[in-house]
């Protein structure tokens, strides 16, 4: 009987130790990224940021409009300075369009220039306009915890589908464990050779939300470089229309 009861006290003990190690109800690869991909847009999301290109020799700097609603939708406006003010870029669904107002002229961007440098900055078309998807476009993969600025981070790798318009062929990302904000992201070709390393800085209250404020893009192979995205402000959830996203609307916004 004791030795019965030595056995059931062991179990016991031993089924303590294995839950305490497993997590429970610990959100997949998937469940985090898709967290941090709807904490930054929202149903909706309207904001005014400041993007500043930094070379060894020079830089400059533009304030722009941004409005986004789900995947579908995005209109990006500059406003300043006056050389580039009123150049607009829409997403709809898979299709991107340039608004051009010195020459007055819609360009439809093919996909083949999702890769290119977005108005001379180190963020690519695709990055500003996000055609692709970073949820249902890529396979993730939990690859443990590291700490990024204090805060203890879920470290996720993200391979894209065969059949996914993408423009990388491998991502890795750091999403901040309590606020599931992304605090720095890897981008790699499809080769495997690191291409660029986003960096989010400046943690505030943006619309109500705690998120990194400045994003940093730094490319791998070009030393001196980055590019530096500065949230001025953001509102989430408002109400906008389907049809406030239309080539004719990029070219009256303001």
């Amino acid at each position: 009987m004791k030795k019965k009861l030595i056995i059931l006290t062991f179990l016991a003990f031993a089924i303590g130790l294995v839950s305490m190690t497993i997590p429970v109800g610990e959100p997949t690869a998937k469940e985090i990224v898709k967290k941090a991909d709807e904490k930054y847009k929202g149903k909706t999301s309207i904001g005014e940021m400041t993007m500043t290109v930094i070379r060894p020799t020079w830089k400059r700097t533009m304030t722009m409009k941004d409005w986004s609603k789900g995947d579908d939708f995005a209109l990006i406006l500059v406003t300043k300075p006056a050389r580039e003010k009123g150049t607009a870029f829409l997403k709809r669904g898979k299709e991107i369009w340039n608004w051009q107002p010195t020459i007055e002229r819609v360009i439809k961007l093919p996909p083949s220039m999702m890769m290119q440098s977005w108005m001379g900055s180190d963020f690519t078309n695709d990055d500003l306009v996000k055609q692709s998807s970073i949820v249902k476009d890529y396979e993730h993969t939990l690859l443990g915890s590291e700490v990024i600025d204090g805060r203890n981070c879920y470290k996720i790798e993200m391979i894209p589908h065969e059949d996914a318009a993408v423009v990388w062929g491998k991502i890795i990302t750091w999403i901040a464990k309590e606020e599931f904000f992304t605090l720095k992201s890897e981008f790699y070709d499809e080769d495997g050779y690191l291409t660029n390393t986003m960096l989010g800085k400046k943690v505030k209250m943006l619309g109500g939300k705690l998120l990194p404020s400045v994003l940093e893009i730094i490319p791998a192979e070009e030393e001196g470089n980055k590019t530096v995205i500065e949230y001025l402000w953001l509102k989430f959830d408002e109400p906008i229309e389907d049809n406030f996203f239309s080539v004719q609307n990029m070219k009256r916004v303001r």
